[in-house]
């Protein structure tokens, strides 16, 4: 199964030429690495060649990995259902660098391409509506990436008095708590509230 979906591939690199830079195989799925202002060229391929026949879109998301220049892996799943496989194509971006849209090619890659852009600040060149999707209206940030703060910057809720949602700066219900990390199978070396009654 590997070396089948290894030759199918290398004939996809070899068909695109300079538009796909790798190709690997791992878990019995395809993965082509491609290049970001290529990826419509590499879906149309995908799309209609005989060989291939991906017609049906599955999935667009994006990976973080703030430690890199690239930080971004925009992965895009297909499937064709006249040869039964499933591909992942992934091409790398930045923070300021727009990836070409799927659109144009799957119609379906809309609402996906907005919740990228949404949740990961990732901008898709050609989208007919690229807004935001998932957030509020005025949301800063994008809540996805790695170096977004896990309590986020504003608190909503609803005003009795004002009679509207008002939004607030984020206050910590609680001040830090010393944690031991012990494992609670182990239990503390100090006591706790209530041990006492365990040894009467």
């Amino acid at each position: 199964m590997d070396a089948t979906l290894g030759q199918f591939g290398a004939m996809i690199a070899d068909a695109l030429g300079g538009a796909v830079t790798d190709h690997q195989v791992a878990r019995g799925e395809l993965t082509i690495i491609a290049n970001a202002p290529d990826i419509v060229k590499v879906a149309k391929f995908l799309r209609d060649d005989d060989r291939c026949e991906f017609w049906s879109f599955i999935d667009l998301t994006a990976i973080d990995w703030p430690g890199r220049e690239r930080r971004f892996d925009v992965v895009c799943h297909l499937l064709s259902p006249r040869h039964n496989r499933r591909i992942r194509i992934k091409i790398e971006t930045d923070e300021s660098t727009p990836v070409p849209s799927l659109v144009e090619v799957y119609p379906g890659a809309n609402w996906f391409e907005r919740e990228a852009y949404d949740l990961y600040g990732i901008l898709f060149t050609g989208h007919p509506d690229m807004r935001r999707l998932l957030t509020d209206y005025g949301f800063e940030g994008h809540p996805l990436r790695k170096d977004f703060p896990l309590t986020g910057f504003v608190e909503v809720r609803y005003d009795d008095e004002q009679k509207r949602v008002v939004y607030d700066k984020v206050r910590l219900a609680q001040e830090f708590r010393s944690f031991d990390f012990l494992s609670p199978w182990e239990g503390p070396d100090y006591p706790l509230p209530g041990d006492e009654k365990a040894k009467q």
